[in-house]
């Protein structure tokens, strides 16, 4: 039976959904949470006592974006032994609505079958943009951090013209004069130019990749194999925001001392408090449809 103690009930997740707590207790909302440690953002007094309760004590779900890292447990910053997917799944009902994000098919089978309402929020065109901004924003923070050279008046390049690589190239234009767009198609080329960057065929790339101080990936498959890499400067920074694996190969980068990061989860790292308030708007704005 579930009751509607609570208005939303917050289970697993990162700093994220710790400030979606704070975002909407500060609008009135009552919220229990579990799966995240109590700090100064979340008081003991706010946590439940088990999946099971928590889930029986709000219709409303919030849960960890991304649900699973290991594909048994949800994600969470505790280690609760009640917080695996076959308990969540178990204690589902069809009167339940979950928000959450990057949902496999197995996930959304089993939602399907509980006859469950679910929403993927990163699948919104709203958050893929804003998404998209904190990404940018993240991946210059790492860029920063990870090299020993100024971005301004570098030669950079960016691999990938779409949603992250327009918003990245546009705020690394800023910083620099030399921004490069790695693309394949003539209408990228063409959109890319009119925006005021320079650009290079990823047919072209190993006879260009030699110019650059610093390389920004967004295509999320191989792109810098091992070729391509012998040919980069000794002093590159690679920053890599594709989803896992990336796109280059780094057990090759690290044999040949080429500085390569994976960047995962930026948003969630470097701007968790507005991310989390962006996050609760739009689950607010579905709630009210």
């Amino acid at each position: 039976m579930i009751s509607n103690k609570y208005d939303f009930a917050i289970i697993g997740g990162d700093l994220r959904q710790a400030y979606m707590f704070l975002d909407l207790i500060d609008k009135g909302y009552s919220v229990v949470v579990y799966g995240l440690s109590p700090s100064s953002i979340i008081k003991e007094d706010a946590f439940g006592k088990s999946l099971e309760e928590v889930m029986s004590s709000s219709r409303n779900l919030i849960i960890a974006i991304p649900f699973s890292v290991d594909k048994v447990h949800l994600k969470s910053q505790t280690n609760q032994a009640d917080l695996t997917i076959e308990n969540f799944i178990n204690n589902l009902s069809s009167y339940h609505r979950i928000y959450g994000g990057s949902f496999n098919h197995e996930l959304i089978s089993s939602f399907d079958k509980k006859q469950v309402f679910y929403c993927d929020l990163m699948k919104k065109e709203e958050i893929m943009l804003y998404n998209s901004i904190a990404t940018a924003e993240g991946a210059i923070a790492e860029a920063l951090i990870n090299s020993t050279c100024n971005l301004h008046d570098s030669s950079i390049l960016v691999l990938g013209f779409g949603r992250c690589g327009k918003t990245l190239a546009n705020k690394l234009k800023g910083l620099s004069e030399n921004v490069n767009i790695a693309i394949r198609s003539s209408r990228a080329r063409f959109e890319a130019l009119t925006l005021g960057f320079n650009t290079v065929n990823f047919k072209d790339l190993e006879n260009h990749i030699d110019q650059f101080d610093f390389v920004f990936n967004t295509v999320p498959k191989l792109v810098l194999i091992d070729e391509i890499l012998d040919k980069t400067k000794i002093d590159l920074t690679i920053i890599d925001i594709a989803s896992s694996p990336g796109g280059i190969d780094y057990n090759y980068a690290e044999k040949i001392n080429r500085n390569a990061k994976l960047c995962l989860g930026l948003p969630g790292k470097y701007s968790p408090k507005s991310s989390a308030e962006f996050l609760s708007h739009c689950i607010l704005s579905d709630l009210r449809k």
